[in-house]
């Protein structure tokens, strides 16, 4: 059963940075896919980033594109998010989710989730 924990969210102003923490449980983790999405108030979840389980791709939404870098660290069953340049519309619950081999941009093809965690950026 694999379970997943994220941590790093907080209360920043816009221009910072923030470094999200998935920490996964299972034995799979080294050879699943790995994901990070956010939800902001009112509106529907959406894709983040991803990275596949040997780090040899990763995808980013328009948005967070050249701000945003996704990194793993499998000997200690970890997924990062790093967020630099922060804008107010970042602001949303970051969630960390599970996929099998294949990356997704689509939440529905995760089977695992995180509690998540809250970015708050000021403008």
């Amino acid at each position: 059963q694999v379970q997943l924990v994220e941590s790093g969210g907080g209360l920043v102003q816009a221009g910072a940075s923030l470094r999200l923490s998935c920490a996964a449980s299972g034995s799979t983790f080294s050879i699943d896919s790995m994901g990070w999405f956010r939800q902001a108030p009112g509106k529907e979840r959406e894709f983040v980033a991803f990275i596949t389980r040997n780090s040899f791709s990763t995808q980013y939404a328009d948005s967070v594109k050249g701000r945003f870098t996704i990194s793993r660290d499998n000997a200690k069953k970890m997924v990062y998010l790093q967020m630099n340049n922060l804008k107010s519309e970042d602001t949303a619950v970051y969630y960390c989710a599970r996929r099998g081999l294949t990356p997704s941009t689509r939440d529905y093809e995760y089977d695992t989730w995180g509690q998540g965690t809250q970015v708050i950026v000021s403008s």
